[in-house]
């Protein structure tokens, strides 16, 4: 049998800081796997393809935390090669494994012992004025359009399928997919979406405005943003964190789902809501339940009901 391809994406730090990477690598050649590694992947312009691994890629693993494979997801965009995240970071939320279970991954991989979770991706289109083609991109998590001058206000209109919304002055605004749903739009408030739900959701952040609440869109809708001309401040986009730039005053930002996915490896049946409990550490014990007298310790006259 021919030698199988794998790919291994870590960070430099990840790399020099322990044998992690070469205990993987070992284990993957020892396992019949030609492996190349990728410890640095610079972002590419917003707009410009990047890198991609060969089409006989069997798998890419990824050593790090969620920032390190939003790096790889660029490696396999548009491929259906699928990423295995094992995490050395801190939440790590779309990672599989943790970095001490790295030996049963590789074995799992090795065996063929995974499935696939299909997350869609957003598909971002960047008008600017006076232009007659877009600059198109993608995000798997996000993108993000917020002031470009840190001390003025963006000024944005906001539409869905083509009828107007809203408009207000603001910090910026986040279109996120439901995988981002946990990351940047989480933090400012807007509300978790389960991964297989085809819906892309808008958060603005630090709005100017009576009415600016998150919305959410299905599969067959986009929202558009256009950065008012009379703005206080031009615009900044950013995709996953990565790929961005300038945004003049004019611009139109034009969001909806992409025809690509991104196929992660899952090891386990683990649901999403586990996931979400033991990644965030949620309190599924109240407050004051943890602060309930033992019933057998209650004293008399002390009443084990709602106070």
């Amino acid at each position: 049998m021919g030698k199988r391809n794998a790919v291994v994406v870590t960070h430099r730090r990840v790399r020099s800081s322990g044998n992690l990477v070469n205990e993987a690598v070992q284990q993957l050649q020892t396992d019949g796997f030609q492996v190349d590694i990728i410890d640095n992947i610079e972002a590419p312009e917003f707009g410009q393809g990047s890198q991609q691994v060969s089409d006989d890629t069997e798998i890419v693993i990824v050593l790090g935390g969620d920032g390190t494979i939003l790096r790889a997801a660029e490696l396999v965009k548009g491929t259906k090669v699928p990423i295995l995240g094992v995490n050395t970071g801190h939440v790590g939320f779309l990672a599989e494994f943790e970095s001490f279970q790295i030996g049963e991954a590789i074995r799992r991989v090795a065996d063929h012992d995974y499935s696939i979770d299909e997350r869609m991706l957003a598909h971002v289109d960047l008008w600017l004025p006076g232009v007659d083609e877009p600059i198109s991109d993608w995000a798997l998590n996000d993108m993000t359009l917020e002031r470009y001058d840190r001390g003025k206000m963006i000024e944005v209109s906001v539409r869905v399928d083509d009828v107007e919304m809203s408009s207000f002055g603001c910090d910026g605004m986040i279109v996120s997919t439901p995988t981002g749903s946990t990351a940047y739009a989480f933090s400012v408030g807007g509300p978790i979406i389960w991964p297989d739900a085809n819906s892309l959701q808008m958060v603005p952040i630090a709005a100017h405005a009576l009415f600016a609440r998150s919305l959410i869109i299905g599969p067959d809708s986009r929202f558009t943003l256009d950065v008012l001309d009379d703005s206080q401040s031009a615009g900044w986009i950013c995709n996953d964190g990565r790929r961005q730039r300038l945004v003049p005053t004019g611009s139109r930002v034009v969001v909806r789902q992409s025809e690509d996915i991104l196929r992660l490896a899952r090891l386990s049946g683990v649901p999403f809501t586990q996931r979400l409990v033991s990644k965030f550490d949620l309190p599924v014990v109240g407050w004051r339940e943890q602060h309930k007298p033992n019933q057998r310790g209650a004293g008399p006259g002390q009443s084990e009901g709602r106070r």
